[in-house]
C-alpha cells in the first residue's frame, strides 16, 4: 500500500466565536496566555439540538445558545505575525450568559404532518437564532442596517391602465410570470405571437366620416365654398393633435416602465412597444404637417 492510503485522512478545523460574560472572559484570557492545560478549567456540553448549550469555566455553569452572524467572517493564524494564514470560516457564534436557567430544555420536534406547517416552524425556529449584531460595537443592529428590505414600489393607477396586470412592478412575481409563461410555451405544440397596434379606424368612424382634402364635386354649386374644407381640416387637425398627445402620454408611460422593470424580456418587449409609439408619432407628425398646409393653403386662397 502506498504512503497516501495508509495515512489517516485529515480533518478539517471546525471554528467558532466564544462570547462570554466579561468576568469569566477575562479568566479565559488569562489561562490562554499562561500556556496552562484548558481541559478541566473550560468544558463546553452542546445538547441534542445543536442550538442550547452549557459551558463551563472553572466549574461555573453558563448558559449559552448557538447564533447565526449576518456574514462569513474569515480567520487567519499568524506565527511571526508578519504572514498570516487562513484556517477556517465562522459563520456562528456562542453566546454565553450567566443569568436565567443554565439547563435550557430542548424544543419539542413538530408533530403535524403538513408541509406547510413544518416549514412555517423551521423558519420561525431558525429565525430564532439569528444574530442582528456584529461581533464589534459598530456593527450594532448591521442586519437591519445593511441587509434591510427593499421597499416595493408604489403602484401608479395609469400604469395599471397600460398594463393588464401589475405584476410587473415587482420584480419576484415578474420572475415568476416568466418562468410560468416559459413552461407553458415550452408544453405547446405550437406558438405563434404577433404586435397589434391600436386600430383607429373605428375612432375617428364614431366621431363621424371625415371627407378627404380634396373638395367633393358636389360642394362647388354652395356660396361658402371654401369654408366647408377648412371647417373639415380644422376638425381632422383638432382629432389628429388630441391623439398625437396621447401617443407621447403612453410613450412617456412606457420610458418609465422601462426603468423601473429589471426583467431582460419584459424590458425588450417594452422597448418594442415604445419603438411602436415612436413610429406612430411620426407618422401623426407628418399627418398634421400636411394638414396645417393644406388649412393655410384654403385661407390663403
Amino acid at each position: 500500500m502506498s504512503k497516501s492510503q495508509d495515512e489517516p485522512p485529515h480533518e478539517l478545523e471546525n471554528q467558532f466565536i466564544l462570547r462570554l460574560p466579561l468576568e469569566h472572559a477575562s479568566t479565559v484570557r488569562k489561562m490562554i496566555h499562561s500556556g496552562r492545560a484548558m481541559k478541566d478549567k473550560l468544558k463546553i456540553d452542546l445538547s441534542s439540538d445543536g442550538r442550547h448549550a452549557v459551558v463551563e469555566v472553572e466549574n461555573v455553569p453558563l448558559a449559552a445558545k448557538l447564533v447565526d452572524l449576518p456574514c462569513v467572517i474569515g480567520s487567519l493564524k499568524t506565527l511571526d505575525k508578519k504572514t498570516f494564514y487562513k484556517t477556517a470560516d465562522i459563520s456562528q457564534m456562542l453566546v454565553c450568559t450567566a443569568a436565567g436557567g443554565v439547563h435550557s430544555p430542548p424544543e419539542e420536534p413538530v408533530t403535524s404532518s403538513d408541509v406547510r406547517a413544518i416549514r412555517k416552524n423551521e423558519k420561525r425556529r431558525q429565525k430564532k437564532y439569528i444574530w442582528k449584531h456584529g461581533i464589534t460595537p459598530p456593527l450594532k443592529n448591521v442586519r437591519k442596517k445593511r441587509f434591510r428590505q427593499t421597499t416595493k414600489k408604489l403602484i401608479d393607477i395609469k400604469q395599471i391602465e397600460e398594463i393588464s396586470f401589475a405584476e410587473y412592478i415587482d420584480s419576484p412575481d415578474v420572475e415568476k410570470e416568466v418562468k410560468r409563461l416559459l413552461c407553458s410555451d415550452a408544453e405547446a405544440i405550437g406558438a405563434r405571437w404577433e404586435v397589434i397596434a391600436e386600430d383607429e379606424t373605428k375612432e375617428i368612424e364614431s366621431q363621424g366620416s371625415i371627407p378627404s382634402f380634396g373638395i367633393a364635386s358636389g360642394m362647388s354649386g354652395y356660396k361658402q365654398g371654401p369654408v366647408s374644407p377648412v371647417m373639415e381640416i380644422q376638425k381632422r387637425t383638432h382629432y389628429v393633435e388630441k391623439k398625437l398627445q396621447q401617443i407621447r402620454c403612453k410613450a412617456q408611460r412606457q420610458k418609465d416602465l422601462i426603468k423601473k422593470v429589471e426583467n431582460l424580456t419584459l424590458k425588450s418587449h417594452f422597448q418594442s412597444v415604445l419603438e411602436q409609439l415612436k413610429l406612430q408619432e411620426k407618422q401623426k407628425n407628418e399627418q398634421l404637417i400636411s394638414l396645417r398646409e393644406q388649412l393655410n393653403y384654403f385661407l390663403e386662397k
